[in-house]
């Protein structure tokens, strides 16, 4: 399968983690990446609080470099704060003609591009459950997660609007993460966080308030008795990973949970090594669940 490819760019500053499993997990799956290097940052929403034409055309330039890509089956993307802020141009873009032109008209003089409507987005985790398929990851699985006792962690971009986000009873996309880890062997650990905010949008507003809502999944998570979480968006990886010592100190708990990138988990169960999948990037190491020892993935390591 060969996809535009849109790793969006804090998973090539703040996680590089994320852009380095992604591209070693790629040719396990089959999956041609094509880069689209020259695309610009999402906006993440804010920029269209400012300005929406200019949003809108900034991902329109992103789409159109993804139309441009030869033979590729769609557009893909591995952070669903990207998902969810393209989503909404997107559907703004392909309901009006007479804006999409405005827009296609700015693109067409600044660098000869056109937006076509009509383009096929997807993150990562949708890919994995609907172009792949879960049988097939399944039977690609080279050493099952037995044991790992793993939280999903959606984050809210990535969930809702439900209509925009095509999550209906044909594409529960809310469970996918879910069905993604059972296809991986692991076992699913359901707590009250799953499809809650991780807070990192308010967290220059309000820093007390979002590391309050961190430390309380991850705290959550700990008391069901999760080795670690698997997140499909780096924003929400910053906010459960690189912010955890702080947001331990704000719900006063410790918390030494492993919060991991999509990718890594698959690589993990596709036989990829840890160092291999950047692991010892984190602020809490995912290595401190694994028993490496043996093909089993097991329990964190008693002090």
């Amino acid at each position: 399968m060969r996809v535009a490819y849109w790793p969006g760019c804090v998973s090539r500053g703040f996680t590089p983690e994320l852009h380095g499993s992604m591209a070693a997990v790629a040719p396990l799956l089959d999956i041609e990446l094509v880069e689209l290097d020259r695309a610009s940052c999402c906006g993440a929403g804010v920029i269209a609080d400012h300005n929406q034409e200019l949003a809108d055309t900034l991902n329109a330039r992103t789409f159109a470099l993804a139309q441009a890509v030869e033979g590729a089956d769609l557009m893909m993307n591995i952070c669903s704060t990207c998902q969810g802020a393209q989503g909404e141009c997107q559907e703004r873009l392909d309901a009006n003609a007479d804006y999409r032109a405005q827009v296609n008209e700015t693109l067409r003089e600044a660098e000869g591009l056109t937006y076509e409507a009509g383009l096929t987005n997807k993150n990562f985790l949708w890919l994995l459950v609907e172009e792949i398929g879960l049988e097939r990851l399944s039977g690609m699985v080279r050493r099952p997660l037995t044991n790992l006792r793993v939280g999903p962690f959606y984050g809210c971009y990535i969930v809702r609007p439900t209509d925009r986000l095509g999550i209906d009873a044909e594409h529960p996309r809310d469970q996918y993460l879910h069905w993604v880890i059972e296809a991986l062997g692991g076992t699913v650990i359901d707590y009250a966080g799953t499809h809650k905010c991780c807070g990192f949008p308010v967290i220059t507003m309000n820093k007390e308030a979002s590391l309050k809502q961190a430390g309380t999944h991850l705290a959550d998570a700990t008391d069901a008795e999760a080795d670690c979480l698997v997140v499909p968006c780096p924003l929400c990886h910053l906010n459960l990973d690189l912010q955890q010592p702080l947001a331990a100190k704000v719900v006063n708990r410790e918390l030494a949970m492993p919060v991991l990138h999509l990718p890594q988990l698959v690589g993990l169960a596709l036989g990829l090594e840890p160092k291999q999948l950047g692991m010892g990037k984190h602020v809490v190491k995912p290595t401190s669940v694994i028993d490496w020892t043996t093909s089993v993935v097991g329990a964190p390591a008693l002090a």
